[in-house]
C-alpha cells in the first residue's frame, strides 16, 4: 500500500484536500467506528446515532464512486480506540505513509502521531479546508498581543474575503457589529409563527444504527427514538434553506431570547453539519450575504450570523490550538464543586434549568444563550469544577467537537483561563434570565430574591460569587458596577447569602 488515508467521523468533506491525490490501486481510505469515541465522556445518545449514522452515509458514497475503504464497524467490537484500529492496519497492510486531515480533537491528534512514530510510518497533516483560516494564521495575527479579542480577528476575515463590505476596507453599513440590535426578548405574547423544523424519515444506515446505539449504550444519556439531525450533504443543504427562507429574518433580534417549551426558535440549526463538514463555512457565508443583498434580509441579522461563522468559529479554533493541551487544565477560579445529578435528569425546581437540560437531554440541543446563560452560569457560580462541565458539555451537545466546545466552556462560560477569552466573567443574578424569557413567571424561585424560601439560586450565587472573588477582579473596570452594588449590602446581608449559598450547594 502507497498510502493509507484516515477519515474521521467529524471530516464528512467530499471536498477535502484527502482526495487530491489518489490511485486507486495502491491506496486505500480508512475510517474506524471505536467505542472509546462514545465512552471517553458519556456521550448522548443522539450524539454517538449521528456520528455513526454520517459516517456510514458517507462511506457509503465513497463505494459508490469505487474508491478503495476499509472499515471498521462498531458491531464487531475490535477495537476500544482509534490508535488500536490503527495499529492494527498499520501491521496489517505496511502502508508507506499515513495521511490524515488535522483532528478536531488535541486528543485524537496526539493519538495518531504516536501510532504513527510508534510503527515508524511517515505521516502527513492536511490543512482542514473546512475553515478559513489556519492555527498558523491565527498564531501570526495573534504574536505578542496581549489581548486577542474576538472583534479584530473578524475584521481582519472579513476583509480578506470581502464579506459585507463597502469596499476594501469599508463594512456594509458603515458599521463592523450590530450586537446591540441582537439582544430583544420576546414580548408577553411571546414568540410568534415559530417555523416548523426538518425531519427525515430514517433510511436503513439510519435504522440500523439507532438500534445499535440503545442496544450497545443503554445507559446513556438521552433519548433515540429517532434522529433529529441531518447526516448527508443534501439533507445539511435542506437544513440550511429552511432557515434562511423561514427563520433569518427574525433570527437577529431575538437570537438571546428564550421561552418555555420552545427549543428552537429562530435559530439555524446547522451547528452539527458545519462542524461534520457537511456544509462549507464559506457558501453559507456568502449565501447569507446574498439573503441581505437580493432579498432584503436585515443587516442585523445576516452580520450576527455570520459573525457567528466568521468570528467567532475562527476565532475559538485559534485559540484552541493555541492552547492545547494546556487549557484542559486551568481553573483560574479554583472551583471545586462535582456536577450535580440533576445535570444528567433534568430534575430540578428551577425552570430555567429543567427546561434546558431536558431539551438537550431530548434533542442534544440547546441554543448559545440556554448554554452559556442557563447551564453555565449557574455552573460558573456553583463553583463546579471546569473539566467536569467540560466534560458534560462535550457528552451531551450534538454539535460539540472539542476545537469548539472546549474553548467556549472553559474560557467563555466558565471563566477557568483567567482571561485568555473573556475580558470579564459572564455572571448574572436571575433577573437576567427572567429578563430573557418566561421561565420565571412559573417557577417557584423568585429572581428578585436572594435570601429566603423563595430565593433564586441564581441570584444567591451570584451575589456570593462576586463576594468571594471580589478582589480577583477588583480591578477589572468591567466588573465595577457589579461589585459597587455588591458593596451596598451590609455585613449580614452577605452572611446571610452565604449561609443560604451553602445550603443550596448542600442540596446537591
Amino acid at each position: 500500500m502507497r498510502r493509507l488515508y484516515l477519515i474521521l467521523g467529524d471530516q464528512l468533506d467530499r471536498d477535502s484536500l484527502i482526495f487530491n491525490d489518489v490511485d486507486s490501486e495502491n491506496d486505500c481510505f480508512w475510517m474506524a467506528e471505536v467505542i472509546q469515541e462514545s465512552t471517553h465522556v458519556w456521550s448522548h445518545k443522539q450524539r454517538i446515532a449521528l456520528f455513526l449514522s454520517g459516517m456510514r452515509h458517507f462511506a457509503e458514497e465513497l463505494r459508490e464512486k469505487g474508491l478503495p475503504l476499509q472499515y471498521f464497524f462498531l458491531e464487531n467490537e475490535q477495537f476500544g480506540d482509534l490508535a488500536e484500529a490503527l495499529a492494527y492496519t498499520i501491521t496489517a497492510e505496511r502502508p508507506e505513509e499515513v495521511w490524515f486531515v488535522r483532528p478536531g480533537d488535541y486528543r485524537v491528534l496526539e493519538s495518531l502521531v504516536n501510532t504513527c512514530k510508534q510503527y515508524n510510518v511517515p505521516f502527513k497533516q492536511l490543512n482542514d479546508q473546512h475553515f478559513l483560516s489556519t492555527p498558523k494564521d491565527f498564531k501570526q495575527w495573534a504574536g505578542d498581543k496581549k489581548q486577542l479579542r474576538l472583534e479584530y480577528w473578524y475584521r481582519e476575515l472579513r476583509k480578506k474575503y470581502q464579506i459585507l463590505m463597502e469596499d476594501n476596507k469599508t463594512p456594509l453599513g458603515g458599521k463592523w457589529n450590530y450586537d446591540e440590535s441582537n439582544r430583544k426578548s420576546f414580548k408577553k405574547e411571546g414568540p410568534q409563527d415559530i417555523p416548523k423544523t426538518l425531519s427525515w424519515p430514517a433510511d436503513k444506515i439510519t435504522q440500523t444504527v439507532i438500534a445499535l446505539v440503545n442496544e450497545k449504550f443503554p445507559d446513556h444519556p438521552g433519548t433515540l427514538t429517532k434522529l433529529h439531525w441531518p447526516v448527508t450533504q443534501e439533507q445539511a443543504q435542506q437544513a440550511l434553506s429552511r432557515f434562511f427562507e423561514n427563520c433569518l429574518e427574525n433570527f437577529g433580534e431575538y437570537q438571546d431570547a428564550m421561552w418555555m417549551d420552545e427549543p428552537f426558535l429562530n435559530h439555524s440549526l446547522i451547528s452539527t453539519a458545519m462542524n461534520m463538514k457537511l456544509l462549507h463555512p464559506l457558501q453559507v457565508i456568502q449565501k447569507a450575504e446574498l439573503y441581505h443583498r437580493e432579498k432584503g434580509a436585515p443587516l442585523a441579522a445576516v452580520e450576527g450570523f455570520i459573525r457567528q461563522i466568521l468570528g467567532w468559529r475562527e476565532y475559538v479554533r485559534g485559540l484552541y490550538w493555541m492552547h492545547m493541551p494546556a487549557w484542559l487544565d486551568m481553573n483560574a477560579l479554583g472551583a471545586r464543586q462535582n456536577l450535580p445529578d440533576f445535570y444528567w435528569t433534568g430534575d430540578t425546581d428551577m425552570t430555567c434549568m429543567s427546561q434546558s437540560i431536558k431539551q438537550t437531554l431530548t434533542y442534544g440541543y440547546a441554543h448559545h444563550i440556554q448554554r452559556l446563560m442557563v447551564t453555565g452560569l449557574f455552573s460558573l457560580l456553583y463553583g463546579i469544577d471546569p473539566k467536569q462541565i467540560h466534560q458534560w458539555y462535550l457528552a451531551v451537545y450534538v454539535d460539540a467537537v472539542e476545537w469548539v466546545e472546549l474553548p467556549n466552556t472553559l474560557g467563555m462560560s466558565q471563566y477557568a483561563d483567567n482571561g485568555i477569552m473573556a475580558s470579564k466573567p459572564y455572571v448574572a443574578s436571575g433577573n437576567y434570565i427572567n429578563k430573557m424569557s418566561n421561565y420565571c413567571k412559573n417557577c417557584r424561585f423568585k429572581p428578585s430574591e436572594a435570601v429566603g424560601e423563595e430565593a433564586c439560586p441564581f441570584t444567591t450565587l451570584f451575589w456570593d460569587f462576586l463576594d468571594t472573588h471580589a478582589d480577583t477582579f477588583k480591578n477589572n473596570p468591567r466588573m465595577g458596577f457589579m461589585l459597587k452594588n455588591l458593596k451596598r449590602k451590609s455585613a449580614k446581608d452577605i452572611a446571610d447569602i452565604k449561609a443560604q449559598a451553602i445550603e443550596i450547594r448542600g442540596l446537591h
